[in-house]
């Protein structure tokens, strides 16, 4: 039987649970709490039964600071594990700023996150069977543009030429589940239309019959430095080794189809 054992069970590990489960796949989780569908991951006993009968393994986590929480503790029993696949989802922040060109898997690794560099490379190294998969900004079910203009938080910022990649959570597990019967390396899981985050405003006010939000500059948009900092990098992401090595296409190959499945 297939067993998943995935660290960190947020928002895209949960779809990819629900698919493999779907398809009859024994999936376990990691949370902090251990609630009652998963383990907690201070529980060493439990995660390292789990690693020892699980077929693929997963981590989800990011780094915390300079240091990757899964690999600090689990990392050893993760590369002697008897898995067959191993996995790690990373992000396409490790390219940081390209000034909007095109970057593929072949670009260096210089993201303004020297936690996030060091945990990609760690994770590529640790197993000849790891798949890496880096990923631009994810929306899905009750996390996307459509939520933010209902809630009133929406903005138009006047940076004409930020250009931005983003991954529908279902095509992130379409991605994984491809992979499982492709090669180990490197991923990039993107859509095939990067764009101003302006046009995904205009189009979901569009959809909702919602009034358009101001045109500000970045400084009037009171954004958070989280929010901020996602317009400090500009980029197109390339999807193409995905599509060649694992057969992959996204469901979802742009915003606009996205975010009418929503």
């Amino acid at each position: 039987m297939a067993r998943m054992l995935i660290f960190g069970m947020g928002y895209a590990a949960g779809h990819l649970a629900e698919r493999l489960r779907a398809r009859g796949w024994e999936v376990t989780g990691t949370t902090r709490d251990g609630r009652a569908d998963s383990i907690a991951f201070g529980d060493e006993t439990a995660v390292l039964a789990a690693l020892r009968t699980a077929t693929h393994i997963l981590s989800s986590v990011p780094p915390a600071g300079e240091a990757d929480p899964v690999l600090a503790r689990y990392g050893e029993a993760i590369a002697l594990a008897p898995a067959t696949w191993t996995g790690y989802l990373s992000s396409t922040g490790v390219y940081g700023d390209a000034g909007g060109a095109w970057v593929d898997e072949s670009a260096p690794v210089r993201g303004r996150r020297a936690g996030r560099n060091a945990a990609d490379a760690a994770w590529s190294a640790l197993r000849g069977d790891m798949c890496v998969f880096r990923l631009p900004g994810i929306y899905g079910p009750g996390r996307s543009i459509l939520d933010r203009i209902a809630e009133g938080r929406a903005h138009r910022v006047a940076l004409p030429d930020q250009v931005f990649s983003r991954i529908h959570v279902d095509d992130i597990a379409g991605g994984i589940i491809a992979s499982f019967r492709g090669p180990a390396g490197v991923y990039n899981l993107a859509d095939d239309e990067p764009c101003h985050q302006n046009r995904l405003v205009e189009w979901g006010c569009a959809m909702l019959g919602a009034p358009l939000p101001p045109m500000q500059s970045l400084d009037e948009a009171g954004l958070s430095p989280a929010a901020r900092a996602f317009y400090a990098e500009n980029r197109r992401v390339a999807n193409g080794k995905a599509k060649r090595l694992l057969g992959w296409r996204p469901r979802y190959p742009s915003f606009r189809e996205g975010l009418a499945s929503l």
